[in-house]
């Protein structure tokens, strides 16, 4: 009695209490053990996952956990904290990095924490944000859902990137994906240098999105881990994980419907693209079924707008019956936050977070007759985070970006045909650009339908979004296919109205535990089905003639709609036969659709086998012998030496240079006078493509002949003016002067490449 009334538990009230966190924490701790396993089995040390793990507790997770319990009202959950805290953690990491580094400090960038965690344990009324009671626990069959989803996208990145790209080289024929040594020289930039400037062209600005490689880069400085490690081993399969998790708790938050969120994240990180041949996963610039680790600047930007969308739901209007407690004043602050670090996350997030606001507040205006003061302001925090990000970090540069309408479409679409045919022609095209990259997004109009087209500000908003995405792609062209992601910042927006249509489609079909089960049986089975269909008719399509790429891709098209047809016409007897079917065929259908694209993972996986970088892109070679002497550079040097080389091109073609080759600034993390000029911002989307020449023939001619015709007075000129103090020589591409070795200390050699200090 005694031990009661102090309020102390007794043993077996401790026990189950136990039991219980165990058994509430178990989805979370499987789901990070499978993805350490993973890690673990692509050799990963397991040293580096455990100093990564306490970098993402201590530095991330608790701080930013910290300050978004400041900031909103009320607990939810407590997924809904770490998820969003972890979201806030990276703000602050992006601030404390650009601090840290701007005073040239980024050693001690490890000490920002503090400047968080000792006001929440000195001040009193932020003392109480250590501890937090919640009302609401997850249900056990969501967070498992979640853990299979993060479980099935770290398979998936381990056949298609993992598994095949080593972090360092270790033959002579390893060969890589042609922009990931470029993404990893601007990560080994921002561990000692802000702004940017381009890596491969020593001074120049860098006018680009580079927030989401300074997370690299201090991902790196804090854990201690390798850069290389952290950019081809932890980071992708972690922000992967964090953007699945972020898009179930925002789901959750904006429908008042936990499955909503879940089934967000499957059709975001499960379902892929709709189509079934090797060819379609070039269709309409897709590089790949997810741009996640081709592009780790996507997968960043996803995390950073989820929880925008998020703020801006409750900024808008929340839906009317949603039962989660609102974010309240601080969805303003988490707003303006997520909107400037959004601005330089990815180019395409602002203007689709924009186009969305503008969509909202015109039609509240046309429905209404009012403009509700709220949707004006977050517009105007919107522009402006668009005009800083035009003018300041991309100093008007349209990085090869022009108003082209439908340019993603034409190339499908051949020169020398009739009128009539073309049209017919035009019609398909836009019928499979629909299919392959919106079909997930069929949910959408199940909500309308079942909403009768009246819709609150929070689905105007979504609805907003998921329209601009593409709308912004059929708008614009780029030479590089790189309007595509204005499509995949919509999809943040389409699948949580698309999985809050398919949830509000479930509860009017009212089904019990076991209709609830066997359509996901069913579900499953479908998904199978197609995924062994496709593996089994996978051929690649001939590019001739131009639209023969999206016949397959239609014509299965075709072959599911009969057979939706046939069941169409079978369901009365369907009906008869099982009763419980009456008044559920349009969630069935619903189903079936949305799950159409399931194979996409596995089939892009499968084809990633056959590629020798995990991907049908362009590659360049990235022999060991270059990585080993670009790494001696990086162990032997001061961060800001400039390096010099004799390899630009990745081929020359008819006379002229490919420049795009970037393994010495990318694996040495230096800044090189001249390497590969193709991807400066004053480059890209010139005629020339890749083939343009350098910009200052007079450094350029200065570099090569510090390796051709070397002089006392030459090399003085590259120590003095440009701060060059290595020579890195790849001997297969040309042999240096003999006269260097008596001008420069020959300090490195392998059987392909000599590193020279400049005396």
């Amino acid at each position: 009695m005694t031990t009661l009334a102090t309020g102390d538990a007794t043993p077996s009230t401790v026990g189950r209490r136990r039991r219980r966190a165990a058994v509430r924490f178990a989805p979370a701790l499987a789901g990070y053990a499978f993805v350490v396993l993973v890690l673990l089995t692509t050799g990963t040390p397991a040293f580096d996952v455990a100093r990564w793990t306490a970098y993402a507790l201590l530095a991330v997770l608790l701080p930013g956990t910290l300050v978004f319990r400041a900031l909103r009202r009320e607990p939810h959950t407590l997924v809904e904290d770490l998820a969003m805290g972890a979201a806030v953690g990276l703000l602050l990491e992006l601030a404390a990095w650009a601090a840290f580094t701007a005073v040239g400090a980024p050693g001690w960038l490890r000490l920002w924490p503090l400047a968080v965690l000792a006001p929440f344990a000195a001040v009193p009324r932020l003392r109480r944000h250590w501890r937090v009671r919640y009302d609401t626990v997850a249900p056990a069959g969501w967070a498992w859902s979640l853990t299979a989803v993060v479980a099935g996208f770290t398979l998936y990145l381990y056949e298609s990137f993992l598994a095949v790209n080593p972090v360092l080289p270790t033959d002579e024929g390893q060969a890589q994906y042609i922009d990931l040594a470029f993404q990893l020289s601007l990560a080994g930039a921002a561990t000692h240098q802000v702004p940017l400037d381009v890596p491969q062209a020593a001074g120049e600005p860098l006018h680009y999105h580079w927030f989401g490689f300074a997370h690299l880069a201090a991902t790196s400085l804090v854990s201690g881990v390798d850069l290389p490690t952290v950019f081809f081993r932890l980071a992708v399969p972690a922000l992967c994980a964090l953007a699945v998790v972020l898009v179930a708790v925002v789901g959750w938050r904006i429908t008042g419907r936990p499955y909503a969120g879940v089934v967000a994240a499957a059709l975001m990180f499960t379902v892929g693209e709709f189509g079934f041949e090797d060819g379609w996963r070039q269709l309409f610039g897709t590089q790949a079924t997810f741009i996640v680790w081709g592009s780790p600047s996507m997968t960043y930007s996803w995390v950073l707008l989820l929880p925008l969308i998020a703020a801006l739901g409750e900024i808008v209007g929340r839906a009317r019956g949603v039962a989660v407690p609102p974010l309240g004043r601080g969805a303003w602050v988490l707003a303006a936050l997520f909107l400037a670090a959004s601005t330089g996350a990815k180019a395409s997030t602002v203007p689709v977070v924009l186009a969305a606001l503008a969509f909202t507040a015109v039609l509240l205006l046309a429905v209404r007759r009012r403009l509700p003061r709220a949707v004006l302001v977050a517009a105007g925090l919107a522009l402006t985070a668009q005009v800083f990000a035009t003018a300041v970090l991309f100093a008007f540069e349209s990085h090869g970006v022009t108003v082209d309408p439908f340019s993603g479409l034409r190339t499908y679409l051949p020169e020398d045909r009739s009128a009539g045919f073309t049209a017919v022609l035009w019609v398909a095209v836009l019928l499979a650009f629909l299919l392959s990259l919106q079909l997930r997004l069929a949910g959408i109009l199940a909500l309308l339908r079942l909403r009768g087209g009246r819709l609150e500000p929070v689905h105007l908003l979504l609805l907003g979004g998921a329209l601009a995405g593409p709308a912004i792609y059929l708008l614009v062209g780029h030479p590089g296919s790189s309007n595509q992601y204005f499509t995949r910042t919509g999809f943040a927006f389409g699948v949580l109205l698309s999985a809050w249509g398919w949830v509000e489609a479930a509860d009017r079909a009212a089904l019990s535990a076991r209709g609830r089960l066997l359509l996901g049986v069913g579900t499953a089975g479908f998904a199978v089905l197609l995924t062994a269909v496709q593996l089994g008719s996978a051929t690649s399509t001939p590019a001739v003639p131009a639209y023969a790429p999206v016949l397959p891709l239609l014509c299965w098209a075709a072959v599911l709609t009969l057979v939706a047809l046939v069941v169409a016409l079978c369901w009365p007897a369907l009906v008869g036969r099982w009763p419980g079917l009456a008044g559920r065929g349009g969630l069935l259908l619903l189903t079936a659709v949305l799950a159409a694209g399931a194979p996409g993972l596995v089939m892009d996986a499968a084809a990633a086998a056959k590629q020798p970088n995990g991907g049908a892109y362009p590659v360049v070679p990235m022999p060991a012998s270059r990585v080993e002497a670009a790494r001696w550079v990086h162990a032997h040097s001061d961060p800001d030496d400039v390096l010099a080389t004799n390899v630009h091109c990745r081929a020359v073609v008819d006379g002229w240079c490919d420049a795009r080759t970037f393994w010495l600034s990318g694996y040495a993390e230096r800044a090189v006078l001249v390497e590969g000029w193709a991807f400066a911002p004053r480059m890209v989307g010139l005629p020339e493509g890749p083939y343009a020449p350098f910009w200052d023939a007079e450094r350029l001619r200065a570099n090569d002949a510090a390796f051709t015709a070397p002089t006392v007075a030459g090399l003085a000129a590259l120590r003095d003016r440009y701060g060059v103090r290595w020579l890195v020589v790849d001997r297969a591409v040309a042999p240096e002067s003999p006269t260097l070795r008596t001008l420069a200390d020959l300090r490195f050699e392998n059987s392909r490449t000599a590193v020279y200090r400049i005396r």
